[in-house]
């Protein structure tokens, strides 16, 4: 039933006409006042000198000097910007989350499946090979083998999330990250086995996809190069284990604080209002810190959820509607009211 939910509030985001920007005070945001503001202020400082906006800029000076403790932060934020409600809700929220898998240096008999580097060749923004023509081996003899992993679908999904873990042999671990991608559009595999009346849609999640084509590997295979997209990536050597991958801009993410936004509707390092319905809601403060192929909209987000199978688990159940409200800086917020 939540899945089924999810299309329709998909769809009601596609299909809604534009909606003028809301003001809201912060009264009225459920959870507001329960809300930890510290840590996403810690979470704002983080990034927010990379915001050269001169509507940012002068906030995230000050957000450098505000005391460490909940009061001031809250008064922060409070004092500083105003909820404005872009795009017409419902919201679509969903959790993603960092990998950690089994992998290999070199090919072996087990780890046949390879993550590549980014071709040099390749452009920004340019279409280039499919996902079916990379996985026929057209990359293959050219040394961009970052590692081997054992299974074709965890690849896959790897792709999907843009981060990860990779467990080498004799102990040692790398990470890497989204490093870019073929020019492709991502295509929902969930959607076609939907399509194809294989599934419900109250039936698909990331679990059922994997069993399915674990379950038929040839049709399976074929399954998951009807999506086109395929992701290249990086190793991330300097990143310490304590720390979340990175993301869109360049610096670590934070569980549960910082979200994938569309940033052609959201200010990537602007603070946003969560407010996500469902099972286990969430009424939270985030930072914009992450992008996504699949996020597009002022109401589409994406909860970073943390590292490992827990987390996977949480990101890979959320698929909810509820509401995103965009915080700005006071004066850009009253601009965008009068049309200055």
């Amino acid at each position: 039933m939540r899945a089924l939910q999810a299309l329709s509030l998909a769809l009601a985001v596609m299909t809604a006409g534009p909606a003028p920007a809301q003001v809201f005070d912060y009264e009225s945001l459920p959870g507001w006042a329960e809300d930890d503001h510290l840590a996403a202020l810690q979470t704002f400082r983080h990034t927010c000198d990379l915001m050269t906006d001169p509507d940012w800029t002068p906030v995230c000076r000050l957000a450098l000097d505000v005391d460490d403790n909940e009061a001031a932060a809250r008064q922060f934020f409070e004092l500083l910007f105003k909820p404005v409600l872009l795009g017409q809700p419902p919201a679509l929220f969903t959790g993603y989350y960092e990998p950690v898998l089994e992998g290999s240096p070199i090919r072996t008999a087990r780890f046949a499946w390879p993550i590549y580097r980014r071709p040099p060749e390749l452009r920004d923004g340019a279409v280039w090979y499919d996902r079916a023509t990379i996985d026929s081996g057209i990359l293959r003899g050219r040394g961009l083998e970052i590692a081997w992993l054992d299974d074709p679908v965890e690849v896959f999904f790897l792709h999907i999330q843009g981060s990860g873990r990779i467990h080498l042999p004799g102990g040692h671990t790398i990470r890497v990250g989204y490093a870019g991608r073929n020019g492709y559009a991502y295509r929902s595999v969930g959607q076609e086995l939907v399509n194809r009346g294989v599934f419900s849609p109250s039936q698909v999640s990331a679990d059922t996809i994997r069993a399915w084509v674990r379950a038929n590997p040839d049709a399976g295979m074929a399954l998951l190069n009807l999506n086109p997209s395929y992701v290249f990536f990086r190793t991330l050597a300097d990143l310490p284990d304590a720390k979340g991958p990175i993301g869109a801009m360049g610096r670590s993410i934070t569980p549960l604080r910082s979200v994938a936004i569309d940033p052609d509707h959201i200010p990537l390092g602007a603070p946003v209002w969560v407010e996500k319905d469902g099972a286990d809601p969430i009424h939270r403060l985030m930072i914009a810190q992450d992008t996504g192929g699949a996020i597009k909209g002022a109401q589409r987000a994406d909860i970073f959820f943390g590292t490992g199978v827990d987390a996977g688990q949480a990101a890979g159940a959320i698929k909810d509607g509820g509401r995103l409200l965009l915080l700005l800086p006071i004066d850009r917020a009253y601009a965008m009211l009068t049309g200055d």
